[in-house]
């Protein structure tokens, strides 16, 4: 199924599952959905705004977001409402599933964030995830999780990035 203009885009919630329970539900329009790669856009779901110190998300920024059945991340492209492009924030998750009009995913703690311009790149998180005890409760989860951020900064710092979106 694909997607490409605002008269054929299907509604679709995103649930974002952490520890078990539902953190945050959204409205996004399904863009795109090749068997593999997932593509939903959606506005700034969050309250008000949120200053991570490196960007801020506030109301009217738009995320074209894009998962995976089959990677263990996320990312989701960030633009502010004139459209210009704040960067990218990756979340490493287990593959996303989806299940009617929803598209569930998991969220194991571990983020990444690229700048606009490709010149920060930062890794997120390692604490939270460290402490969320997945390395013993699920190591191959945990061993999973590690390697799909490696893989992202690795393509984030000057590999085929931008690649993965297209």
């Amino acid at each position: 199924m694909s997607a490409n203009s605002a008269e054929t885009a299907a509604p679709m919630d995103v649930v974002l599952v952490k520890a078990g329970r539902t953190k945050i539900r959204y409205p996004a329009e399904l863009l795109h959905d090749d068997g593999s790669r997932i593509t939903v856009r959606a506005a700034w779901a969050g309250e008000g705004v949120r200053d991570f110190g490196f960007v801020r998300f506030e109301p009217g920024d738009v995320f074209t977001e894009h998962y995976w059945r089959d990677r263990w991340y996320a990312v989701k492209e960030v633009r502010d409402k004139q459209g210009r492009l704040k960067g990218w924030y990756c979340d490493i998750t287990r593959p996303a599933t989806v299940s009617g009009s929803e598209l569930v995913v998991e969220d194991l703690d571990l983020d990444l964030w690229r700048s606009a311009d490709g010149t920060a790149v930062l890794r997120l998180d390692e604490d939270e995830f460290a402490a969320s005890g997945l390395a013993s409760r699920d190591p191959e989860a945990a061993a999973a999780a590690l390697s799909a951020l490696d893989e992202l900064e690795l393509l984030a710092k000057g590999g085929n990035f931008e690649a993965l979106l297209h």
